[in-house]
């Protein structure tokens, strides 16, 4: 009995067309995993990018700043404040400057904001957010932020300000 093989095309075809699939379907994967990469890692690098060119065109380079803390390091009669008046109301930072003193704070100075406040704000020096916190709660002030207009050189000495709002 005689057995013949089939024809060498007859073979090569279904390997080839499965070589072919793979092929594809691992250039696809390949590509979407770069896709994916890509996306991962420009955002940092951006970042990167973005703070190198800041520095390079002021030449300051950013300072890490620390956490602030959990709690208060100051007693209320180590947290110096600083009242503004920013109402427009006359006598109003004397007013509250008599309720924050009356809470145990000591008050260097009261004077008047550079601009006016739609709503009273506690702002604080870097590293005092507690202590801000803790005098928003004893007067009843619940927007608390950092400082934002007022220079270091305005605050003399104090930790927190008290901006009354209208």
């Amino acid at each position: 009995m005689e057995i013949s093989a089939p024809a060498p095309a007859q073979l090569d075809q279904p390997w080839r067309t499965a070589t072919l699939v793979a092929g594809g379907v691992a250039a696809v994967e390949l590509v979407l995993l770069l896709i994916i990469g890509i996306a991962l890692l420009s955002k940092p690098l951006s970042a990167q990018a973005k703070e190198a060119a800041v520095t390079r065109a002021t030449g300051i380079a950013k300072v890490p700043s620390r956490p602030e803390p959990k709690s208060a390091t100051l007693s209320r009669g180590e947290t110096s404040v600083l009242v503004l008046n920013g109402n427009g109301i006359a006598g109003a930072a004397a007013v509250a400057a008599s309720r924050v003193r009356a809470r145990g704070y000591p008050i260097p100075v009261t004077g008047n904001a550079g601009q006016s406040y739609g709503q009273s704000v506690v702002m604080y020096r870097p590293g005092r957010l507690p202590e801000a916190k803790r005098l928003g709660a004893d007067l009843g002030i619940r927007l608390v932020g950092p400082l934002d207009g007022i220079g270091l050189r305005q605050l003399h000495g104090a930790q927190v300000v008290v901006v009354l709002g209208t």
